[in-house]
């Protein structure tokens, strides 16, 4: 028997290198689990102080689209609305202040895309997700900035921002 020969003898006698028909299968099977779309927000924010005819601006901390959903094909829209500002005696209007994204910053597969606002008791969006495949997630800490008339009294100023993700 020549050399050749004997190593193809050897490789089709040898164990495991070949399936026989009658070799039994097992079915591999998982679950991806999925969970929901939710943002978070600061609590609260103070923007600081200036006077009548100035512009009162700060960032108002972290927020954050987290999109636990799996899906093959995601989108979400976060939209912001302000209530009026008022310290009790007087009102300085929603319109009267801007709310700037910033800085995105996305992990996994999601497209990110900002618009700065004029805000207004109606909701706006102010950033969208496309294009989104498994789980992902968006950051950014927006700008708040309030155009302070210069026939504003002196107070402590509330308003309520509301931000949601759908």
């Amino acid at each position: 028997m020549s050399i050749a020969a004997a190593a193809v003898t050897l490789v089709a006698v040898q164990p495991g290198l070949a399936v026989a028909a009658a070799d039994p299968s097992t079915t591999v099977t998982f679950a991806v689990t999925s969970g929901a779309l939710t943002l978070t927000v600061p609590a609260s924010a103070n923007l600081g102080s200036g006077a009548p005819g100035t512009v009162i601006s700060a960032p108002i901390g972290p927020c954050t689209v987290t999109d636990d959903r799996a899906l093959v094909s995601a989108s979400w829209t976060v939209t912001a609305a302000e209530t009026d500002f008022t310290n009790g005696v007087t009102t300085i209007a929603a319109t009267d202040a801007t709310y700037t994204v910033g800085t995105v910053t996305t992990t996994g597969t999601i497209t990110a895309t900002p618009t700065n606002v004029t805000l207004s008791n109606s909701a706006q969006t102010v950033l969208t997700g496309s294009a989104g495949v498994g789980d992902n997630t968006a950051s950014w800490n927006p700008t708040i900035s309030v155009n302070v008339p210069p026939s504003a009294v002196g107070g402590i100023y509330t308003g309520t921002l509301t931000q949601s993700v759908a």
